[in-house]
């Protein structure tokens, strides 16, 4: 699929995602019919590949199978996004939930960053909790988008990462050595043992998650072994990182792991989407085990991201859409989709926004553009013809070629394509797959070889006569020059593009 972008290469890298319908109303109750959102989706947001209705536990569901263009990866990989953009799009109203755990005590827990490769770190010690089976209806979300449930601890950290786009992670706490998790660069040549029992030798380009001891915990985009969740473990320390989109990508290139944690990191995040993580990710731990103790939340933000604003106007959005598109539709978009903004005053003036923390890909007049065509419906803009006059300036040099090319074929001439590479000449190659490391400097002597091959073959053929021409290039030290070459009988006549034929 390549889809329409105004500003930029259009991009045909999608990435799927499970969107359960009944999720989905859980923030939104007043969606549309699931058949109806087809529709939607295709017209306004994304492509829906397939919708397949499913019954799980005698409960009714939809599953619809998204994919998400890169430029919106960071905010669509996730129910809550999906749900907020559909709310606004739709105007109907989004069921924002507010997550609350009992009062948390003091921490000594400490996160130390001393890598530019982690944004920030999100953090909190829970104790007393007890790993079981989880509730059926967290089973039943998970098993909605094909996700198999383990325990109520690590499905809480899937359940916040499909729902909020926030990868979450759990350590056992009783296998951290001190009160304190470094996050710094990896030594060349360390090694950690991940979740699934692989061992990965790591070097200075990724990071490790370690305890004061040393101990390798996680990589950033893959859990190590070694504190890993167990049904006798009754506390957990769990975070949420913030990485660089670059070191995810490269880390998860250089080692093979592909998940959909570093999916969501290679795409970048928003950097104020770790504490939402946490917070959630905390509200579900506590509804599973109500007897946990929390204590505070650490938060770690040494790369703060910074407050974005954009200007635009709907002279300048009406030009670059090719329709006219009103301040009064403008304004309703911007209140739709809780922008806030100042008017500048007049269709050439327009706005200032202040662009919402997790939108990542609003960042020039272009973008804006973009969002307002997308969500008008481009349905709306009608094509039109320019009217101009046109005259594309000839190519001489391949107008020359192809009248010397129709000249020799209509004398019965067969055209032959022979190798550019020599065993000697003027100008040598610096690597080469043969023995022949020289560009030709002629094409008589590629010629005479076809000659002679075809003449050898000629019987086989049924050719009396064997009549072969090359048009090509030829390399010397002066420069680049068009040769033509032909035969007459047995004799080769070599001349520049441009003599023959007078």
């Amino acid at each position: 699929m390549c889809a329409f972008f105004i500003r930029g290469t259009c991009v045909s890298i999608n990435f799927n995602m499970l969107i359960s319908y009944n999720w989905l109303k859980w923030y939104i109750p007043e969606a549309p019919r699931a058949e109806k959102l087809v529709n939607i989706f295709n017209y306004h947001i994304c492509e829906v590949e397939n919708v397949e209705h499913r019954v799980l536990n005698n409960t009714e569901d939809w599953i619809f199978d998204l994919k998400i263009l890169p430029n919106r990866a960071h905010d669509l990989l996730s129910h809550h996004g999906v749900a907020h953009e559909l709310a606004s799009l739709l105007n109907i109203k989004f069921i924002d939930p507010k997550y609350k755990v009992p009062e948390s005590k003091p921490t000594k827990l400490k996160i130390e960053i001393v890598t530019q490769k982690d944004r920030r770190h999100v953090g909190r010690i829970i104790r007393n909790i007890k790993v079981s089976p989880s509730p059926e209806w967290v089973v039943r979300r998970l098993e909605s988008i094909s996700q198999r449930s383990i325990n109520n601890i690590v499905d809480a950290t899937n359940l916040v990462m499909f729902d909020s786009g926030q990868p979450t992670h759990a350590f056992d706490l009783d296998k951290i050595e001190g009160s304190r998790l470094n996050i710094k660069d990896a030594k060349n040549g360390q090694k950690i043992t991940l979740l699934t029992g692989e061992e990965k030798e790591l070097d200075g380009t990724m990071i490790i998650i370690s305890d004061e001891k040393g101990h390798p915990l996680d990589t950033g985009i893959k859990g190590g072994k070694y504190a890993e969740i167990k049904a006798s473990t009754t506390g957990i320390i769990i975070e949420a990182d913030n990485f660089d989109p670059v070191f995810a990508r490269k880390t998860g290139q250089a080692l093979n792991i592909l998940t959909d944690a570093r999916k969501r990191f290679e795409n970048d995040l928003s950097q104020e989407l770790a504490p939402y993580a946490i917070q959630e990710l905390s509200a579900l731990i506590y509804e599973m085990c109500p007897d946990a103790i929390f204590e505070d939340v650490v938060d770690t933000y040494p790369q703060k991201q910074k407050v974005r604003k954009l200007s635009f106007s709907a002279d300048r959005i009406s030009k670059i859409l090719g329709m006219v598109v009103s301040e009064k539709e403008i304004e309703n978009i911007l209140k739709r989709y809780n922008y806030k903004f100042s008017a500048r005053g007049g269709p050439a003036s327009g706005w200032e926004i202040t662009i919402p923390p997790l939108r990542l890909d609003l960042v020039i007049e272009e973008d804006m553009a973009e969002e307002i065509g997308r969500i008008l419906g481009y349905d709306k803009i009608k094509g039109k013809v320019p009217q101009i006059n046109f005259r594309p300036k000839p190519n001489e040099v391949y107008l020359k070629i192809l009248w010397a090319r129709n000249k020799l074929l209509d004398e019965g001439y067969s055209e032959v394509m022979n190798t550019t590479f020599c065993d000697k000449g003027e100008i040598s190659v610096l690597a080469s797959a043969s023995d022949k490391k020289f560009l030709r400097t002629n094409l008589t002597d590629g010629l005479k070889e076809s000659l002679k091959l075809n003449q050898a073959n000629a019987p086989l053929l049924g050719l009396d006569e064997v009549k072969i021409f090359e048009i090509g290039t030829v390399f010397k030290k002066s420069g680049e020059e068009m040769h033509v070459a032909y035969n007459e009988e047995n004799k080769i006549i070599e001349k520049n593009l441009n003599e023959f034929g007078k």
